[in-house]
């Protein structure tokens, strides 16, 4: 069918299109008018997607946008869970109003509580939409517009309540726990504290490092004493050895180098010298009979048996010292070694004392940490705000949403419109009918002689035309 046969198939069935039109259109009228009712009413929540792990909001950083579209999409499922649902119940008191219990004893197959029942019945009705922004839209459908309004609030307040109960009661629990950890942690440190004073008073320690820095340098002058006397013990026993030698050999005792280098058995020997060489004198002038030879005879034999007697004295003495500096030196090595225990003994209770020291200051560490872990969780468990803000309030619709009348009329006339052109194509298929010249030489193919004018009488306009050619054969004019 070209589209000249379907117009002028259409102008013919021109009444049948109308008919489908109008009926279709008032079909759809008094569909929308019977219908009930809807209401919607739309809350807009703002959502600030930053990382919770930060006490601070403003040194909370930016989520990543996969991220933030993951946060919101679980605020929305938050939204829509039962646990908001039933704060909603709960908070609005909707169990308690007789309407609604009416109707849940009403409706058929209703089992269980009506706690229940409401809760299925507002998650059906409760839809969540969110854009590319943080903010969330919460819209509730109902035939009451007050009734829709308060639902769509009351979602808006149960999901910020569900989120600080949500993020405060770990809290709560974490600082229970830290509070039963804070009891432990601080009978561990007093515990520590006890051993290191305890251990303090047992060893007399006032001060560790001062009293090994003492001992430490006690030890290095026993060090250097102990060293001087070995150089001493050296030297005496190497004149005792020298000493023993000569006289072994047959060596005068006054021409050993200590009796050479010792100035009063040196004087004594001038003075022997002396008296000799008197006594030559004396001898030679007096003889040896006189008085005053005999008195230098025996003073000159006094000074010999001096001489002797301080000789065998210096002897004796360098042995003497000898034995001294031996028995100094083994008094200083044992003084050291005797020191050298006491600094071992006092690095070992250095050792122990850090330790006690370090448990200490692990056990301190560890209380702070858990009294700083615990202040964190008292506050946080005191919060009393969400990063979840009402933007815009759901108001009291003033018009409903559902059903949209204008729009249904609007479509009904598109459904009419292809309703009746449809008729007018199968009413046309099934009585196909000639309307123009080409019809009988596409239909038929018989040859057209010739168009005759529709001759109209004076009376035709108010009678009509007579019989049906005319609305068959188009007007030539």
């Amino acid at each position: 069918m070209s589209i000249q046969q379907f117009l002028l198939a259409l102008r013919a069935r021109f009444g049948v299109f109308c008919l489908a039109l109008a009926a279709t259109v008032l079909a759809a009228t008094v569909t929308s008018l019977l219908l009930p009712k809807s209401y919607k009413a739309t809350v807009s929540l703002l959502v600030d997607a930053k990382d919770e792990q930060s006490l601070s909001n403003v040194l909370r950083p930016l989520l990543a946008p996969q991220e933030r579209l993951s946060y919101l999409q679980t605020q929305m499922d938050i939204i829509t869970s039962k646990k908001v649902a039933r704060k909603v119940v709960q908070d609005l008191k909707l169990a308690e109003n007789p309407s609604i219990r009416t109707a849940f004893e009403h409706e058929e197959g209703s089992k269980g509580a009506i706690e229940d029942w409401l809760i299925e019945s507002l998650l059906k009705k409760i839809k969540v939409e969110t854009s590319q922004s943080n903010v969330i839209q919460a819209s509730f459908s109902a035939p009451d517009p007050r009734f829709s309004a308060s639902v769509a609030n009351g979602f808006a307040k149960a999901y910020i309540d569900t989120m600080l109960e949500l993020r405060v009661e770990p809290t709560r629990e974490a600082a229970a726990w830290f509070d039963e950890q804070l009891k432990t942690l601080r009978a561990n440190l007093e515990d520590a504290q006890a051993k290191l004073t305890d251990y303090h008073q047992r060893q007399g320690i006032v001060s560790a490092d001062e009293r090994f820095d003492v001992e430490n340098t006690r030890l290095g002058l026993l060090s250097e004493q102990v060293a001087r006397a070995q150089e001493q013990t050296f030297q005496w026993n190497s004149r005792t050895q020298q000493a023993r030698r000569f006289l072994e050999q047959g060596g005068s005792p006054d021409r050993l180098p200590d009796v050479l280098d010792n100035p009063f058995i040196q004087k004594l020997k001038a003075d022997l010298l002396h008296g000799e060489t008197k006594l030559q004198e004396m001898a030679t002038q007096y003889g040896s009979n006189h008085p005053q030879y005999q008195r230098q005879v025996s003073e000159n034999q006094g000074l010999r048996d001096r001489l002797d007697i301080e000789m065998r004295k210096l002897v004796s003495g360098i042995n003497g010292s000898a034995r001294q500096s031996r028995q100094r030196e083994a008094d200083l090595v044992k003084a050291m070694a005797a020191q050298r225990a006491r600094l071992l003994a006092l690095k070992e209770n250095r050792n122990e004392l850090t330790v006690l020291r370090r448990n200490v200051e692990s056990a301190e560490r560890a209380y702070d940490t858990a009294m700083q872990r615990s202040v964190v969780s008292q506050v946080e468990s005191r919060a009393s705000q969400t990063n979840v803000t009402v933007l815009n309030p759901a108001f009291v619709p003033s018009a409903p949403s559902q059903p949209k009348i204008f729009l249904n009329i609007a479509l009904s006339v598109v459904v009419g419109t292809m309703l009746g052109i449809g008729i007018v194509i199968l009413m046309e298929m099934f009585d196909s009918r000639v309307r123009s010249c080409n019809d009988l030489d596409n239909a038929w193919n018989v040859p057209l002689l010739g168009v005759l004018n529709a001759w109209q009488p004076a009376g035709v306009p108010l009678l009509g035309r007579l019989g049906g050619a005319g609305r068959a054969l188009p007007n030539p004019h």
